[in-house]
């Protein structure tokens, strides 16, 4: 199902909340399990490739036009919102869903 908006890429980028975020989940599934942390940033990455190339693939879910993206293998999700005037996808949280994202 099409959005009627562009699919044209847009340039992403992760605000330091967001990275702080996927820093800290990182170095915790790595101190679980080797190459733990790796598969998750590769599903954060294949996620934000996702983004990338259809930044209105994923539902608007919160204020301000804020959407998300739920990952399959890791209880995570993708906050983002989409600047069309520039062309430019802020990736705001990336948080547990067990928590409260950073945003609201």
């Amino acid at each position: 199902m099409r959005s009627g908006k562009s699919t044209k890429v847009f340039e992403i980028e992760l605000l330091l909340a967001a990275e702080d975020e996927l820093s800290e989940a990182y170095d915790w599934y790595q101190e679980q399990l080797p190459d733990l942390g790796d598969k998750f940033y590769k599903e954060i990455d294949h996620y934000l490739y996702l983004i990338y190339q259809n930044p209105f693939h994923f539902p608007v879910k919160y204020k301000s036009e804020l959407r998300a993206a739920s990952l399959n293998k890791f209880p995570f999700i993708i906050i983002y919102w989409v600047d069309e005037v520039n062309r430019k996808t802020f990736v705001t949280s990336i948080f547990h869903t067990s928590r409260k994202p950073k945003h609201s």
